[in-house]
């Protein structure tokens, strides 16, 4: 679990304070100073009244005054820093991990200010780390106030714990769901690099690479980012460079896409490669087609040019008027044979 405050000072479009809360990544409750209001992000969450009627109520109290507190302390940084005026950030992330196989537990608490480290909590070593100066005055504070230490130790690791388990309880269909995706290879052009393409998969804490044979490869391979995909479930791409691969050594690739310990895996075969380009254009075979209609057209004009003469020769049958000779007449002889040759539009 992670809880984040958000403390701005002049910042656009922004309230000035906001507080939300992670559970595994998953975002569970959200406030912020224009609503006044903690309310539940998910709808399993709504369930804890069950058990606890006043959580909603108790929190937005408590959160209220946290807002007060972290506006008071962005005042006190910009002393610190020198400054007066200004767009400024201040921010604190803080929760605890809990093994529900081993029952370890861990805390984190860590604060920012204008995207920079401020101050981390050591809770093995009841200790907070100073990564600026500006800090050290808050760090030995902090450091001499052994209540508060005690007080960090028992949040860290009874109540943040107490409470992890209480949603992780609530949300267990939700938290613990798993979806694995199809994996697809894709290739614009055989030059291009081939992609490996994961999509549908569920939770996003997924990874997906290329290895050579069993080894991981890190070289030649552009990852991309995940992406949601409409249905809540997620998308990602690894491409894998292969222009300086012999085609003999493509099947020792493979993409593989891990998620909660289990293997999803993509051999690479020419064969399974998907693309979107349009296939080679078959010149001879239209170059074939065409000779072959030729030819045919060649031989049907013969044809009918054959019979035209022969049906010529036959008496009585002249396409002309004779002259007092009995010859056919000069003017008309070989006209029609001439049209004839035409071919028929």
């Amino acid at each position: 679990m992670k809880i984040f405050f958000t403390a701005s000072s002049q910042v656009p479009n922004f309230p000035e304070f906001v507080a939300v809360t992670l559970v595994d990544e998953v975002q569970v409750t959200h406030y912020d100073s224009n609503t006044r209001r903690n309310v539940p992000t998910q709808d399993w969450m709504k369930e804890i009244t069950a058990t606890d009627p006043k959580y909603w109520e108790r929190n937005t109290e408590t959160l209220i005054g946290n807002q007060q507190v972290f506006k008071g302390n962005i005042d006190t940084l910009k002393r610190r820093f020198n400054q007066t005026g200004g767009v400024h950030i201040f921010q604190i992330m803080f929760g605890c991990d809990w093994n529900n196989e081993t029952d370890d537990k861990n805390g984190l608490e860590q604060y920012g200010y204008d995207g920079e480290d401020f101050l981390v909590l050591d809770l093995k070593r009841k200790t907070y780390v100073a990564p600026v100066p500006q800090a050290v005055v808050t760090k030995h504070k902090w450091d001499n106030n052994k209540a508060l230490m005690e007080q960090n130790n028992h949040y860290f690791t009874h109540i943040c714990p107490e409470y992890l388990k209480k949603y992780v309880t609530l949300g267990s269909n939700s938290l613990m769901r798993t979806e694995y995706p199809s994996v697809s290879l894709l290739q614009k052009t055989p030059s291009s690099p081939v992609t490996c393409h994961a999509t549908g998969f569920y939770p996003d804490r997924a990874d997906l690479f290329w290895r050579r044979d069993e080894e991981e490869l890190h070289e030649e391979v552009d990852r991309g980012e995940i992406l949601p995909n409409h249905d809540g479930t997620f998308q990602m791409s690894v491409d894998l460079d292969l222009s300086s691969v012999p085609d003999q050594d493509w099947g020792r690739f493979s993409c593989v896409f891990h998620l909660a310990g289990r293997d999803v895996v993509k051999p690479l075969d020419k064969r399974h490669i998907l693309t979107n380009r349009r296939p080679d254009f078959p010149y001879g075979l239209v170059l074939g087609v065409a000779s072959g209609v030729l030819v045919l057209l060649i031989f049907i004009t013969g044809f009918f040019v054959w019979r035209k003469r022969r049906d010529g020769a036959k008496p009585g049958n002249s396409s002309g008027a004779s002259s007092s000779s009995g010859e056919p007449s000069a003017e008309m002889t070989g006209v029609g044979e001439q049209q004839s040759m035409l071919p028929t539009t």
